[in-house]
């Protein structure tokens, strides 16, 4: 896509501190970083959500978020992924952080405002969901 900031610096048009590349996957560091090490993990193939990308490109994005975080000797990091504005997706190009927490002040910093579920309405959840797998 012609306007995507990462199918732009996958393509070298704007410049990025590539940490890895193959055929279908794009490693750099986050310019905005949260983080000390925060990086970014790609698809080369443009889609907006990760319904979009093919199985085999996903399968290889794992293993490189692995050696980056590996690389930057976090002992502690969010693996973080977007999908949609409601979501907080911000460019709509898949796209994986990996982020250091080195403390508590410094990474990824998260509310999780759970809740208790009713367990039939979650029965009936799984079902439905469990059908369609």
């Amino acid at each position: 896509m012609a306007a995507c900031i990462f199918c732009k610096i996958i393509k070298g048009d704007i410049p990025a501190f590539k940490l890895f590349e193959s055929d279908k996957v794009l490693a750099f560091l986050d310019i905005q970083p949260l983080s000390y090490g925060h990086a970014l993990v790609i698809p080369k193939h443009h889609g907006a959500k990760i319904t979009d990308i093919p199985d085999d490109t996903l399968s290889e994005i794992l293993p490189v978020i692995k050696k980056v975080a590996s690389a930057t000797g976090a002992e502690n990091y969010n693996v973080l992924q977007n999908n949609g504005r409601l979501a907080h997706q911000v460019v709509d190009h898949v796209h994986f952080h990996m982020i250091p927490k080195p403390n508590e002040a410094e990474g990824l910093g998260i509310g999780w405002p759970a809740k208790q579920a009713d367990m039939e309405k979650l029965k009936q959840l799984f079902e439905t969901i469990k059908a369609k797998v």
